[in-house]
């Protein structure tokens, strides 16, 4: 028997991945079971067979139907062990979970300890795995963040206005960087690239002497610099300024095209993988193809954003 669940931050494109699990599933002549609640939901047991009916009309929504959690509980080994006997009394020796790093790494250490194969599939809107050049969501979440930023630009525009906008990103820049890029912000404040607010204030300052009459500035949350970016245009280039954190808005909203495709793709490889041999590995979509690593693989390296693609931005830090 096969199962999947969600677990860590739920990314959109997990329905997607739902609903091909399901369907895939029975077309292999697999008995599909959903794990509620994640790695909460393992420990207490709440499992289900799922049916075509479950997923019905599912394509279109954000979040997870299934729901998802963190767990501190499953860091014990009696806990895995009652995850363990749950499954086993549906027969379940196959687990697709959608999650993270965190996630791969609990699975990796259960996977180990009991007689269970796992496929981990990078789903996270932070695009920040080691090893994948595409996570589960992100798609979705910076057309979110596109169309808020496009919105900001209107309004900053009518009242010769800076804005500082902060994105998600935990340890990453990725949404940051990409937003800035292609929303045309004349700022951008990542992790990754060290800055110079001498050299900002000179090229600000310069345009607006030019013309230019608002500011657009993206800044990741990983570098904890929001404030200070948006009292540096205040003091420093004597702008009216705003300040807006996106939050989680970025993690809803309607499953991009681009995230449902990849949903089908990660499911169907997946599934066919575990049917093959008993694994323990993570899909990745690297250079434009699929392929499974080991999950030391994956979570013994810090992802590490293009470096084609910092070079791209360095132009808004300096």
């Amino acid at each position: 028997m096969i199962a999947i669940m969600c677990s860590g931050g739920d990314s959109s494109g997990m329905n997607p991945a739902i609903k091909k699990f399901v369907d895939y599933a029975y077309d292999k002549n697999l008995t599909p079971y959903f794990i509620y609640d994640g790695l909460e939901g393992l420990i207490d047991g709440n499992i289900k067979e799922a049916w075509h009916k479950d997923v019905a009309g599912i394509m279109h929504l954000g979040g997870t139907i299934i729901r998802t959690s963190r767990s501190k509980r499953f860091y014990k080994f009696s806990n895995r062990q009652t995850a363990y006997n749950n499954l086993k009394k549906y027969n379940i020796d196959k687990l697709i979970v959608l999650g993270g790093d965190g996630s791969f790494k609990a699975m990796d250490i259960f996977c180990q300890e009991f007689d269970i194969s796992f496929i981990g599939v990078p789903s996270t809107i932070d695009n920040d795995i080691n090893g994948t050049d595409y996570c589960l969501g992100v798609d979705t979440s910076l057309n979110v963040i596109k169309n808020a930023l496009d919105d900001i630009r209107d309004t900053s525009s009518s009242f010769k206005r800076a804005f500082v906008v902060e994105t998600m990103g935990r340890n990453c820049g990725y949404l940051a960087l990409i937003s800035a890029l292609t929303s045309g912000a004349e700022i951008c404040i990542i992790p990754e690239i060290e800055y110079d607010l001498n050299s900002l204030q000179k090229r600000l300052s310069q345009e607006i002497k030019n013309g230019r009459s608002y500011i657009l500035a993206v800044v990741s949350e990983a570098t904890n610099d929001t404030d200070k970016i948006k009292q540096w245009i205040k003091t420093d280039l004597k702008f009216e300024v705003r300040e807006m954190k996106l939050g989680h808005i970025q993690r809803g909203g309607s499953p991009s095209v681009y995230d449902r495709l990849m949903a089908f793709e990660f499911i169907s490889y997946s599934i066919d993988r575990l049917m093959q041999d008993k694994v323990n590995e993570i899909i990745v979509y690297k250079d434009s193809k699929f392929k499974f690593l080991k999950v030391d693989e994956v979570v013994n390296d810090i992802y590490k954003i293009d470096n084609k693609l910092l070079e791209l931005v360095k132009k808004l830090t300096k």
